[in-house]
């Protein structure tokens, strides 16, 4: 099955020079931050994501290395030596001599080995883009669930800060019923307690928004601030977990996965470069052959007038040939072709995995959509229950439990609401990746 990736059209050059940019790290996101802007930051900060792109770079070098052998290589060569005159070879006796050459090799056969080393490592390096756009893909999925669960915390603190302004309320209502004498003081000890049992919660939700602004700070690969000064401040998140409920396709997912998913294209990179590695290791079975031309200058001693002094130009071919290298070869074809084998398994196991993962995705979108649904009503009617039962409780037909459990029902269905949301938005992200298709934020 033929896969795509997604980054190959930017062009390596374009996918390289953002890592030109990893001291960049002093920057600071923009202020206010929202979805696009935390996604644009991650690309060029996030650590994991500039580690992947010098990855590249590196197979980039490696392709370079493994090419030298195609191409003529010139080597220059200078030799001086003395010696005492009662060891010189010559006559009369000399007692220094030289040498230099300027010497040029062009590899002509190699059994086909340098061809496939060099198809080798051009298809690694295509293996590592795909290692980068996985990497993009996870990376970018982690910021975008980082800045939901920012909102989500945030507004969590707010619906425990209404609900404590509503004890707060109920403490004022009652205290006032209680000096005209229409409630015991039974029922203002009752509100007490409820507001202070409100305030743990209160507490708890601003430490998970505070966590939760870290996390986001660690995803975009945001650096702490200056000498002495702590963090930097992190700037303000703007959005809201407002999320449509939409139909998933799990078949036509499924097709995208298997046409998309970077993993898949990494392994058939892989797999070819196997099939070379086969090709390169079958090379020694082969005579190599190569041409040579060098210019030579020689002399004993440097004086013209007495001395021997000669150079010129030579030329030739050299060839060599393993008849019998002990089974060494024979060794190495086997290692080639278990190596290719073991791509090919690994292919067949990651589309199982997808598939699985693409199955489990869908599952969760459509769990999340659904409680979505279901809470937007739970929301409407708990809110109607807690103004009846304030209203009841006022014209005394009602107890203050009544209005206390209301207004508990109240406050779990705005935050069931809002984690339904989250939830929601963080599988239909989750099903992207799953299908192959990265960030929504991000331009193919």
């Amino acid at each position: 099955m033929k896969t795509s990736l997604r980054l190959a059209g930017c062009g390596l050059a374009l996918i390289l020079s953002a890592s030109a940019r990893a001291d960049a790290n002093l920057d600071l996101p923009p202020d206010p931050l929202d979805l696009k802007g935390a996604v644009t930051y991650a690309l060029d900060h996030n650590y994991a994501i500039l580690q992947a792109r010098e990855e590249i770079r590196q197979q980039e070098g490696i392709v370079l290395q493994v090419r030298a052998p195609q191409i003529p290589n010139v080597t220059g060569t200078y030799n001086y030596q003395r010696n005492a005159a009662a060891i010189s070879s010559y006559y009369p006796p000399e007692n220094s001599e030289w040498f230099a050459e300027l010497k040029a090799t062009q590899m002509l056969f190699a059994g086909g080995g340098i061809a496939a080393s060099i198809k080798n490592a051009e298809l690694t390096r295509d293996a590592s883009l795909s290692d980068l756009q996985t990497t993009v893909d996870t990376a970018l999925l982690a910021v975008r669930t980082a800045f939901y669960n920012v909102i989500l915390t945030r507004e969590k603190v707010r619906v425990q800060e209404e609900n404590v302004a509503l004890y707060e309320s109920q403490l004022h209502d009652t205290q006032n019923q209680f000096q005209v004498g229409s409630v015991s003081n039974f029922e203002v000890l009752r509100a007490r307690v409820a507001l202070a049992n409100a305030q743990p919660d209160l507490i708890t939700a601003r430490n998970d928004y505070r966590i939760a602004v870290e996390q986001l700070r660690q995803a975009l690969g945001m650096p702490e601030g200056g000498a002495g000064a702590g963090a930097a401040p992190f700037p303000t998140v703007q959005g809201s977990l407002d999320c449509q409920v939409e139909p998933c396709d799990v078949e036509a997912a499924l097709i995208s996965a298997h046409e998309r998913r970077p993993e898949l294209a990494r392994l058939d990179k892989l797999e070819e470069a196997g099939q070379q590695s086969v090709t390169s290791a079958r090379s020694t079975y082969y005579p190599n052959l190569g041409i040579f031309g060098a210019y030579e200058w020689a002399g004993i001693g440097f004086a013209q007038d007495s001395n021997y002094n000669a150079n010129g130009w030579l030329f030739g071919l050299q060839s060599t040939w393993s008849i019998f290298d002990g089974r060494n070869t024979a060794g190495k074809v086997v290692q080639a072709k278990s190596q290719l084998r073991q791509a090919q398994l690994s292919r067949l196991d990651e589309e199982l995995a997808i598939d699985v993962e693409v199955r489990q995705a869908a599952s969760s979108v459509q769990e999340a959509g659904e409680l979505v649904d279901a809470s937007r009503e739970t929301v409407g009617q708990a809110e109607e229950a807690l103004r009846l039962a304030d209203s009841r409780f006022k014209a005394g037909t009602a107890t203050q439990l009544d209005v206390q459990t209301s207004q508990v029902a109240l406050t779990q269905a705005r935050t069931n609401q809002l984690q339904a949301n989250y939830n929601y938005l963080v599988a239909a992200a989750t099903l992207r990746k799953a299908m192959g298709l990265g960030d929504a934020l991000v331009q193919p």
